[in-house]
């Protein structure tokens, strides 16, 4: 009796395949259906956990090594800026030192340079903004003691005096506090030298760092860490300069805007704009309400509306305009996923993690979408020609992947089907002995090479199937 698929019969005597018939006087019981569902999210609840559980680690790890760590970022993201001149300057012959060198020399006279321009507005025109501050003060007092608030002058000079007592009883604390600012500055002093020496050393010898990472983690191993690091550095290096173009485009407008309609400190305004540009939604909203601030209490309502306006307006070119253009390439991330990263960052990390937060989540990003790649290649849902390679080693990576990729599916399939087979083979000697339908004769002409055909067999499971009949 030779059973094949499509002829209706089999050892049971049901006409749908090899599988047996549900038997109604023996259900499935409920309990192992959901048992089987519990264990497969038992299993993912602990790899879950267990991830989770490696993110807190390493971020706890990162927050008492702060000190050490901030460093070496800032020194990676403004290497990534200057990158491109030291790259440029060795094309024409310069030797990578005096490239880097001569780099890091050019950024720290542009920034000294904004500071000095910057400085002196501020000082001149600061006596000015706190005498108006004063009557913009008074101005919301007259606005408060009317409709539709009508607060009295007394709740008014209560709540003033409330605060100059809250303050005069954390002058302790207040005074503690500016020690400690002392201390942060020369913190953030040893912090900016330590990131210019960082980043010395990194334009300096950062062409060499592939290869001794290569060298350190093998042959294999260093395939996969030239590919994946090359597309970390163009990632970030490519959203710092991107996000520099669209800081400098908002800055430019707002702060023409500003001079226009008479907004003293245009230009610290502008700068501030710019640095805040940098930290995705936070930044433009904290910069654009100062700067709307600075109007009420210079100008009054009808410019703080303006300039309101204004801010609007840029924003609308930068996330329609200029944003979908430069960044969507580099980045990929949804705003959501932005917004959460810079939330997150702030709260662990203050304004240095909102400014890194979404560098480090389009760094993560990355590294999912490299595993993603090497999955789609094994599972053969892609070819190497499909995958966006940043370097010929990642492209040696495809190849490889994809040539194993079909013995990686044969072997998936060989084990799957060895787990049916065996069922099948212990359903079949079972029912022999209660099936009306079936006795040793019938089981005894079951085709053992047919069955091992249909379910892709191996020399292995027929010697199962021999032994079984054997029994």
């Amino acid at each position: 009796m030779d059973l094949r698929p499509g002829d209706g019969i089999n050892p049971l005597g049901d006409a749908s395949g090899f599988l047996p018939a549900p038997d109604p006087e023996q259900p499935v019981d409920k309990a192992d259906v959901i048992g089987e569902g519990g264990r497969w999210l038992a299993a993912w609840a602990a790899r879950f956990l267990l991830i989770a559980a490696a993110v807190v680690v390493i971020g706890w790890v990162i927050g008492k090594m702060w000190a050490g760590v901030l460093p070496v970022l800032l020194a990676l993201l403004v290497a990534s800026v200057l990158w491109p001149f030291t790259n440029g300057l060795k094309r024409r012959g310069v030797p990578y030192g005096i490239g880097a060198f001569t780099s890091l020399l050019i950024g720290v006279g542009v920034v000294a340079g904004l500071v000095s321009l910057i400085a002196p507005g501020v000082v001149a025109q600061w006596p000015i903004l706190s005498t108006q501050a004063v009557v913009g003060v008074r101005r919301l007092q007259m606005w408060a003691s009317g409709p539709p608030l009508n607060l009295r002058d007394e709740q008014l000079n209560e709540w003033i005096t409330q605060g100059i007592t809250y303050l005069q009883s954390r002058s302790g604390d207040l005074f503690s506090q500016a020690l400690s600012l002392g201390g942060s500055l020369s913190s953030g002093i040893v912090t900016v030298l330590l990131t210019l020496v960082l980043t010395f050393f990194f334009l300096k010898d950062g062409h060499r760092f592939l290869g001794f990472t290569r060298q350190v983690v093998g042959r294999r191993a260093g395939f996969h860490a030239t590919e994946l690091l090359t597309r970390l550095w163009t990632t970030v290096s490519g959203y710092i300069r991107t996000q520099a173009i669209v800081s400098l485009v908002d800055a430019v407008f707002i702060g023409l805007g500003l001079v226009v309609l008479g907004v003293p400190l245009a230009f610290p305004l502008a700068v501030l704009t710019f640095m805040a540009g940098f930290i995705p939604v936070v930044g433009a909203i904290t910069a654009g309400a100062l700067a709307v601030l600075v109007a009420v209490v210079s100008n009054g309502w009808t410019t703080a509306a303006l300039v309101l306006l204004l801010i609007l307006l840029v924003q609308q070119l930068e996330g329609n305009v200029l944003q979908p253009i430069l960044q969507s390439r580099v980045m990929k991330l949804h705003p959501v996923v932005v917004l959460l990263a810079v939330l997150i960052g702030g709260a662990w990390f203050g304004i240095i993690g909102a400014f890194l937060a979404v560098p480090v989540a389009a760094s993560i990003a990355v590294c999912l979408r490299y595993l993603g790649d090497l999955v789609d290649l094994r599972t053969g849902d892609r070819s190497t020609d499909d995958v966006e390679w940043a370097t010929a080693d990642g492209k040696t990576v495809g190849s490889q992947s994809e040539q194993a990729a079909a013995f990686f599916r044969a072997l998936v399939r060989v084990r799957t089907t060895k787990k049916e087979f065996e069922t099948q083979t212990e359903t079949v000697v079972e029912g022999a002995e209660t099936s009306p339908t079936v006795d040793a004769a019938n089981l005894e002409s079951v085709d053992v090479l047919t069955v091992a055909e249909r379910s892709d067999t191996t020399p292995k499971w027929r010697r199962i199937l021999s032994r079984r009949r054997g029994q």
